[in-house]
């Protein structure tokens, strides 16, 4: 039976001191009993001597210090897993609340995980085909990766993320695919908008969702993303599965941090964010990738805002360090009525050319890329000349390349939120546009290919 203990001292904020404790661990968890007789949790933070500093999950109003007792459960936080969790709904804790049955687990797993051992990971190598143009014919998604998606406010990320929920699949495999999505700090709009939009599809039945509501305490919001993880583990090593893991919103989760770390009163780092902020970041993004040995894996795409549309920020600069890539959302296409408004220039998948080619997706697809890129760049410093100078100052082959520049954007990046386009389409549509340039332009392309594909 665990120890009671009537010894807490004072409370604040999210945190609460108890004295006098005896064989108690750092991250164990606990559970305070009001004298009414309600439960909350918590767990503890910091141990010195007989000190236990202890985060509470819950609200610390109504606690009365000399009325509520303590008790220490001599385990961390855990998740029961199990295959039943594919269709279901859960808060930020791992409880259902989507109206079904508690899960049964086939055990229970302890949050916090294993970072992967570096010497047991395979090289992410296979095409993930999300049914978006702008990803998979320029920044394509490999399996294994961690590909960010940096928004900003106001941005319609929430629409993509739904999107590539429930698009995602991998190329000429059989193996079963799931999709495990945790949102932080959201609206009850926008979790009722995810929910709706996977059972609109059928997605729902191979998803697993985890919801943090933006008034649910923040101590909530830092375990949500490690229960999907949990999650995730458990459906790609052990039930074989590739799972795609998709985080929103990172910023949320890194203020839920910031909010914990300045009651503990530690000194802030960067922006008053704690400065094992990147560590914490990265004990995340890490948990994902291919295992040797193992035919399932788990690939990340966490989605956060940048403040002030500001890529230097603390938040957006660690999670490019982690990651492989990002994909860039612009707020001048998004005015232009681009959707979705992904800014292919200075968005980069760093694994791109490891998923695509023969075998994979096509043969021309690395040489139609690389042009595609070129020719867009091109177009946009055309226009910009056109906007100083007027349209007189133009060149015939410049005009032709701001031609590009707006077909590009208006056919290639902009498909809308519902229609799925698979690879074949992407690379037959981005050879229809080349076709607007004259073929002596194309010097990126191979002439087997020219020969095959051009149409000018």
């Amino acid at each position: 039976m665990p120890k009671e203990y009537r010894t807490i001292q004072e409370i604040a904020g999210p945190l609460m001191l108890v004295r006098g404790v005896s064989d108690v661990a750092y991250d164990e968890l606990g559970e305070i009993e009001l004298a009414n007789g309600e439960k909350r949790r918590c767990k503890v933070l910091e141990i010195d001597g007989g000190n236990a500093l202890v985060q509470l999950f819950e609200a610390s109003t109504g606690i009365n210090l000399s009325d509520s007792k303590v008790r220490f459960t001599g385990r961390s936080m855990e998740l029961g897993v199990s295959e039943d969790m594919l269709s279901r709904v859960f808060d930020g804790l791992g409880r259902p609340i989507d109206g079904g049955p508690e899960i049964l687990p086939e055990k229970r797993v302890d949050i916090n995980g294993l970072p992967m051992n570096p010497a047991a990971r395979n090289y992410p190598q296979e095409f993930i085909q999300t049914g978006i143009s702008a990803i998979d014919g320029l920044n394509t998604l490999v399996r294994g990766q961690k590909l960010p998606i940096f928004s900003a406010s106001g941005l319609p990320h929430a629409q993509l993320a739904a999107q590539i929920a429930r698009q995602a699949k991998v190329l000429g495999s059989s193996e079963p695919f799931a999709v495990v999505f945790a949102a932080m700090g959201i609206t009850f709009e926008e979790s009722n908008f995810f929910v709706e939009s996977f059972k609109e599809t059928g997605a729902i039945d191979r998803t697993v969702l985890f919801i943090n509501l933006a008034n649910d305490p923040a101590v909530e919001r830092i375990a949500t993303p490690r229960m999907a993880l949990t999650a995730a583990e458990y459906l790609a090593f052990e039930k074989n599965m590739h799972v795609l893991v998709i985080l929103t919103d990172i910023t949320n989760y890194a203020d839920a941090l910031r909010e914990v770390s300045a009651a503990r009163k530690e000194v802030p780092g960067r922006r008053g964010y704690p400065g094992y902020m990147y560590t914490d970041l990265a004990s995340l993004y890490e948990r994902a990738g291919r295992q040797r040995g193992k035919a399932g894996s788990i690939t990340m795409i966490p989605i956060l805002t940048m403040p002030e549309d500001d890529k230097t920020h603390p938040i957006p600069d660690l999670t490019g360090y982690i990651t492989e890539g990002q994909i860039i959302l612009s707020r001048e296409l998004y005015r232009k009525n681009i959707a979705p408004p992904i800014d292919v220039l200075p968005s980069l998948s760093r694994l791109k050319d490891k998923g695509i080619g023969e075998g994979k997706t096509r043969a021309d697809h690395a040489n139609t890329m690389n042009q595609l890129f070129a020719a867009y760049a091109r177009g946009k410093e055309a226009k910009e000349l056109m906007v100083v100078l007027g349209e007189a100052a133009l060149t015939d082959i410049d005009k032709l390349y701001a031609k590009f520049s707006d077909a590009f954007e208006s056919e290639y990046v902009s498909q809308g939120y519902q229609n799925n386009r698979d690879i074949e389409e992407t690379l037959n549509l981005g050879w229809k546009l080349l076709s607007i340039l004259p073929r002596s332009e194309l010097k990126r392309i191979k002439d087997e290919f020219l020969d095959q594909y051009y149409q000018g």
